[in-house]
C-alpha cells in the first residue's frame, strides 16, 4: 500500500485524500446550473428618466412575441 493518515482516529490512504481534493475543487469551480440565471439583456443607461421610460416602453412593445 503506501502512505496513510490518520485523520479523526481513522487511516485514510493519500490517494482517497487526492481524489476527495479533486472532487471538492471540481464541485466548487465547475458552474452551478440550478443557480440563478444572469440577466440575457444590457442596462438601459439613459441620460434622462424621460429616456429610459420611452426605451423600456418600446422594447416591450415591440419584444412580444407574435406566433
Amino acid at each position: 500500500m503506501g502512505a496513510a493518515y490518520t485523520i479523526l482516529g481513522k487511516s485514510v490512504p493519500s490517494h482517497q485524500l487526492a481524489i476527495a481534493t479533486l472532487g471538492a475543487v471540481a464541485f466548487y469551480v465547475a458552474p452551478k446550473p440550478w443557480g440563478a440565471a444572469a440577466p440575457t439583456h444590457p442596462s438601459i443607461n439613459a441620460s434622462s428618466p424621460e429616456e429610459e421610460k420611452y426605451v423600456t416602453e418600446w422594447l416591450a412593445k415591440h419584444t412580444e412575441t407574435k406566433h
